[in-house]
Order: structure tokens, then C-alpha cells, then sequence
């Protein structure tokens, strides 16, 4: 029967509800096609383009290598770190970003004299002393000029302290707590670093609020390569500080060892200050969106760093990596649905500042804050995606991962988490949280040491970050509808 006959011969009522049902199935792919494209979400061909161009350029290296090298560490307060903040600003500005900065005040506390001997200790030769490799936590009290000699109480865990009570007033407290490299030899480093990092940062105000008149921490680190590792210590509100200083691993655990064996007492040489709040600023840099330019997708790391190394790792490789997304889109003219904005952070080491002065401006339209990434965990090996969002949020991640496969960084991960100390005043308002997957299991052998220099980073570990976060910053930027949110506080 040809299709002319068949259509004679068919009734009228026939023929319309095949052509109805015909149209119904239509539209039925249409709309499959649409929720695929939905799914999807945007296309992997630009995601793509936008891996290859960073993969390609040497841009994030070049200003990695001028931050570090030539204006070296930049802690808070310092003039190093005012300079980083014009020089970043001005490569931002280069790109075509409309560039702001919004001023903060932060602390600023600067290191002094720091030296370390065993004084008197079991099986001392006559008229022998023994030094020892200290650093002092930022934030720490002072010694008097000529320092302090007392009594070593060793101390493993909180619970030992607490025991030892009656030995404090008037000691030296050390608290022994060894950084589990097993834990993160299995890619735990930063549980590892919680671990141990707790002794750092909370127990010298502990060991105050008992009476010690010093506080030394083993460094929170992975390698023992002798170095000490600095970093911030926390002071209750009605605390003088006290001096505290990280002793290197070595030397904490020869301390333990003699202390078995009797009475060990040090002589401390610590003297830094803290000089009245200097002015600083964040960087911010937003690439306009083409649709919805009021809606925000940021993509951050911090610019400040301690004192002793030039802050390659932590976080030198973060922020440029940051920045270098600007730099990708720039070079391919291309601008997602919604704006999205560079933060170079100021003050995370010690105090958190920059991140606190802009969720205070933010607070008003937190809406319009869609989602926030931070790249804050070194420059290792790119591993994947961390998102902190709802399960039902990241079904709709998977199609970024696809772009990522040639990188070896495909992993999505979910974690119910703050991913990052400047965003996670943003994530705990409800904003969606991201960070990078990074091979972390050496970060810690240098971070916060006199060794966190430029290199420490391996390039194309550093353009595989970048591509992966310029991957992710245009996907969140670029989807038909905003991911969910989570509730406040949560």
C-alpha cells in the first residue's frame, strides 16, 4: 500500500491523533534534548578550548616567578605585600578586568631576635650548652631582651598537660605531637595537619591560661629536614601573649628524650612586636558576564605569606593560578553568562582580615554570590574538583569532569566542608564552595618554612591547575540555572 493510498483509506479522526501523537513525540525528543543539553550544561567544546589555551601559556609562571623572586615574603603589614597588591592589580587591569580594591586593616606583627639553647640537661658535660633551630608563631609575646631560662614540661597530647598542671607556672611548655606522614602518605595531609596543627594553634594560650611563661610547639611538617615551620597561634580575648614559638622536629624530640631522663631547661631568646594595623587591600578583578553581570562566580587565593620563605606554595601558586583564569578567558575573548571575579586575598595568614571585609560588603546582596572557589593547597599534582553542594548539585557537575580527563584531573569530590578560609564565611551564608583536588602528601614538608620558594613548583603542574580552575570558574559561570544553595549556617 503506498502512502497515498493509506492516507485515503484512513479516517479523519485516525489520521489527526497519529499526526497528534506524532507532534507529542516530537516535542518528547525536543524536550529530551533540551534536559540532555540542561545536563550537560555547557559546551564541552569550549570547555575544551579553554583547557587548551592553559595548557599552552606560561603566563601564571612568569608572574609566579615575579612575585616570588623579586618581591619575596609578604606577610601582613609589610611593605612586600603593598607592592604585590599593586603589581597584581596592574597585571589585572593589562587583561581588560575591572579592577577595585577594597582597603582592609590588618595586624601587624613582625618577628624579632629568635635563638634556643639547652642550658642543663641529663648527662651534660661541664660548660656545654646545645642550640637548637626554633621560629616564632605569628602573634607571639616576647622575651625580655636578654630572654627567659626555666624548666622544660613536656607535654604530648592535652590530656598530659592537664595532668601535669601543677609542674606549668613558670615553665617552659613543649608540646610533642608528631604530624602523622602514614595519614598523609594516604592523602590525608590536611586531617593530618589538624592533628598535629591543633598543639599550634591553640596551645599556647592553653598552656598560658595554666601559668607556663613559654610555649614551644614541634613544628607542624612532614619532612624533618630540621626546619621549623611558623605560623599563626590563637590568644584568648583576655590573654597577654606569652612567647610561643615551633622548634624544629629534631630538636623536639631530643628535648623529649632527655626530658625522660631528668630535668631540661632552656634558655629563649624571642623578641617580636606588634605594631599598630597597617592598610591593605583585596584585589578584586571581575571578568563582566554577558547575561547576568550582577551574578558573581569567584575564583580566589590569598596574596599574603609568611615571613620566611617567598609563599611559591602557600599561596603564591594558588592566587596566580587564580588570577591566570582572567588571563585564559582574555585570550579567548570569551565571557560566560555571569561575571566572574578574581580575589586576590589579603591577610589569611594571621588574622583573615580581607576575607572578613568582604563578606561584610557582600552580606547585603548574598544572593547575587552564585558560587565561590579558593585555591589555597599548594601546587601539586591536579587530582580533580572538590565541591561543597548539595547531592542533587552535583549530578550537575559531571559534565566538566569530561574536559578534564586528558589532564589526568577528572575526580569529583563532595565534601560537607569549608573548602577554604576566605570563602568560608561565603559557603557558611549558603554560597556553593569549590577548591582543587591537589596532590597534597609534600605540601607540608615545606609549608611555612624558610623553604616554600619558587622552586618548589613544578610548571606544568601550575598550568594544569590553572586549566582546571578555568574549566570550573566558566562551567559554574556559564550554567542555565544557579546550583542550589545551602542553609544558613550550615
Amino acid at each position: 500500500m503506498t502512502i497515498q493510498t493509506m492516507h485515503a483509506a484512513m479516517p479523519a479522526r485516525l489520521w489527526f491523533g497519529i499526526f497528534a501523537l506524532l507532534l507529542f513525540c516530537r516535542a518528547t525528543a525536543a524536550d529530551a534534548a533540551a534536559g540532555t543539553m540542561d545536563e550537560s550544561q555547557v559546551d564541552v567544546a569550549e570547555l575544551q578550548r579553554i583547557r587548551d589555551t592553559a595548557m599552552s601559556s606560561d603566563w601564571a609562571w612568569q608572574h609566579l616567578a615575579d612575585l616570588t623572586d623579586t618581591i619575596g615574603p609578604r606577610l601582613s603589614g609589610s611593605p612586600q605585600l603593598e607592592l604585590a597588591v599593586k603589581r597584581v592589580a596592574q597585571a589585572m587591569q593589562e587583561l581588560g578586568a575591572s579592577v577595585s580594591l577594597q582597603s582592609v586593616k590588618v595586624p601587624h606583627w613582625v618577628r624579632g631576635q629568635e635563638t634556643a639553647e639547652l642550658v642543663s640537661y641529663p648527662g651534660q658535660a661541664p660548660g656545654l650548652t646545645q642550640q637548637l633551630r626554633l621560629t616564632a608563631l605569628g602573634g607571639s609575646g616576647a622575651t625580655d631582651p636578654g630572654g627567659l631560662t626555666a624548666p622544660v614540661v613536656v607535654a604530648h597530647d592535652f590530656a598530659e598537660l592537664q595532668r601535669r598542671a601543677g609542674e606549668v607556672p613558670g615553665s617552659v611548655v613543649l608540646f610533642e605531637s608528631r604530624f602523622d606522614q602514614h595519614l598523609a602518605d594516604s592523602g590525608q595531609a590536611g586531617a593530618a595537619y589538624g592533628q598535629a596543627g591543633k598543639y599550634r594553634f591553640i596551645g599556647p594560650s592553653t598552656a598560658a591560661a595554666l601559668g607556663a611563661s613559654a610555649v614551644l610547639v614541634r613544628s607542624v611538617g612532614g619532612a624533618e629536614y630540621r626546619l621549623p615551620h611558623t605560623g599563626a597561634t590563637r590568644w584568648k580575648a583576655d590573654q597577654t601573649p606569652i612567647p610561643a614559638a615551633a622548634l624544629t622536629a629534631e630538636d623536639a624530640d631530643l628535648i623529649d628524650r632527655l626530658a625522660a631522663r631528668g630535668t631540661v631547661r632552656i634558655k629563649l631568646v624571642l623578641t617580636p612586636r606588634l605594631l599598630p594595623e597597617a592598610d591593605s587591600d583585596n584585589v578584586i578583578a571581575d571578568w563582566p558576564g554577558r547575561e547576568k553581570p550582577e551574578e558573581l562566580v569567584l575564583v580566589s587565593g590569598h596574596l599574603d605569606s609568611w615571613d620566611l620563605g617567598t609563599g611559591a606554595t602557600d599561596d603564591g601558586a594558588g592566587v596566580i593560578g587564580a588570577a591566570a583564569v582572567i588571563a585564559v578567558l582574555q585570550k579567548l575573548d570569551l565571557h560566560a553568562r555571569r561575571t566572574i571575579r578574581f580575589i586576590a586575598w589579603t591577610n589569611e595568614e594571621n588574622g583573615s582580615r580581607g576575607s572578613k571585609a568582604y563578606f561584610a560588603g557582600a552580606q547585603k546582596d548574598i544572593g547575587h554570590q552564585i558560587a565561590a572557589i579558593e585555591s589555597d593547597a599548594g601546587a601539586g599534582r591536579m587530582l580533580g574538583i572538590v565541591a561543597a553542594v548539595t547531592g542533587d548539585s552535583l549530578a550537575r557537575l559531571r559534565g566538566l569532569t569530561e574536559a578534564l580527563v586528558p589532564l589526568g584531573a577528572s575526580v569529583l569530590e563532595r565534601r560537607d566542608a569549608a573548602l577554604g578560609a576566605d570563602i568560608a564565611p561565603l559557603q557558611k551564608a549558603g554560597v556553593p564552595g569549590f577548591a582543587p583536588l591537589v596532590d597534597t602528601q609534600h605540601y607540608f614538608d615545606y609549608h611555612h618554612t624558610a623553604a616554600d620558594t619558587l622552586d618548589k613548583v613544578d610548571p606544568h603542574h601550575l598550568r594544569t591547575q590553572v586549566a582546571a580552575l578555568a574549566v570550573l570558574a566558566f562551567y559554574l559561570a556559564e550554567l542555565p540555572d544557579n546550583l542550589a544553595r545551602f542553609p544558613v549556617g550550615e
